[in-house]
């Protein structure tokens, strides 16, 4: 059987499915139930990498850190991407381990802790837009802004909240390792919640940037770069719709490069911040060269592999 690579980037709904069940083990049964698609999928010949979100697990480590303060030095914004890359990666890892034992698999998952290069010129550190970390009021924010150099804004009359970057992702540092684990047969897990943003000092040394990456565009710009034959995006529906929200709603099953790029410059179809993404994500990953794009939900990752769901974007 000839090797095929995938990326396969899960996203919240696979960690936390609702706000009644955001505990660790709450987290630890939602992503074994996604792992079982992703066995299967392996099961059936492909080599994958795993990316996730982190964004809940985030922003939990810095409301401890919030609360903690008092106590205990605060946790760095790039820290605590890197304590989630870890903790996700160990759910991940030992469901996939269990998996694979059941099915009779002789195959190994590692993590991968992912440093992901942003330009240090970026214009989104000019215009930070990401809201991180919990309400504070006015006097806490004013404070936060002048003695750390934190950007802040109302939020709707909810109180003050600290704002971040979201740069564009360039490189994936540690891509040598996970393309050579790959090779080597490892199911590995990386570039999680985007990867840990770091710039690059003009001597050349990188250093950690209080920044959010976009988690589907850096997984893109990983397919990319290990030269994956797949890029498959496991969200919260099994198939991209069309006029999604209005009366003229409509799922599609397959389109091409050129028409996804046609439907996102209308501007109508996908959600800001949630389904638009993603498609700007798959439309990276095809003008790179990449081959083929899936988006669907992750019990229906089997399927959508056969062909009889999801939303499938390909080359023109």
């Amino acid at each position: 059987m000839a090797r095929r690579t995938a990326v396969i980037a899960i996203g919240g709904n696979s960690l936390i499915k609702d706000r009644y069940h955001q505990t660790v083990r709450d987290q630890y049964i939602a992503a074994g139930e996604t792992c079982w698609h992703i066995a299967g999928m392996i099961q059936a010949g492909w080599e994958v990498a795993v990316t996730h979100g982190n964004g809940p697990q985030v922003g939990f480590i810095m409301r401890r850190s919030e609360l903690a303060a008092h106590e205990l030095h605060e946790v760095p914004l790039d820290a605590a991407g890197a304590d989630t890359q870890g903790a996700i990666g160990y759910a991940l890892q030992q469901n996939l381990w269990n998996d694979f034992r059941r099915l009779g698999m002789d195959k190994q998952v590692v993590t991968v802790v992912t440093q992901t290069e942003v330009a240090a010129d970026d214009p989104a550190f000019q215009h930070p837009s990401k809201p991180i970390g919990s309400f504070m009021d006015e006097a806490t924010a004013l404070r936060r802004r002048d003695e750390d150099g934190w950007a802040v804004f109302e939020d709707a009359g909810r109180g003050w909240r600290r704002v971040v970057a979201s740069p564009k992702p360039l490189s994936i540092i540690e891509v040598d390792a996970v393309r050579s684990l790959l090779d080597e047969g490892f199911v590995v897990i990386s570039v999680g919640g985007g990867g840990i943003p770091v710039v690059r000092a003009p001597e050349g040394d990188l250093q950690g940037a209080a920044a959010v990456i976009d988690k589907d565009l850096a997984s893109s710009l990983l397919a990319t770069e290990i030269g994956a034959e797949l890029f498959l995006i496991s969200t919260a529906v099994e198939r991209v719709s069309l006029a999604f929200g209005t009366p003229e709603e409509r799922p599609i099953d397959r389109i091409t490069l050129s028409e996804a790029k046609a439907y996102l410059a209308e501007g109508s179809h996908f959600a800001a911040g949630s389904m638009a993404p993603k498609i700007e994500a798959v439309i990276g990953y095809l003008e790179r060269g990449g081959r083929e794009a899936i988006i669907t939900d992750p019990e229906n990752v089997e399927r959508a592999l056969a062909g009889e769901t999801g939303t499938h974007v390909v080359r023109d």
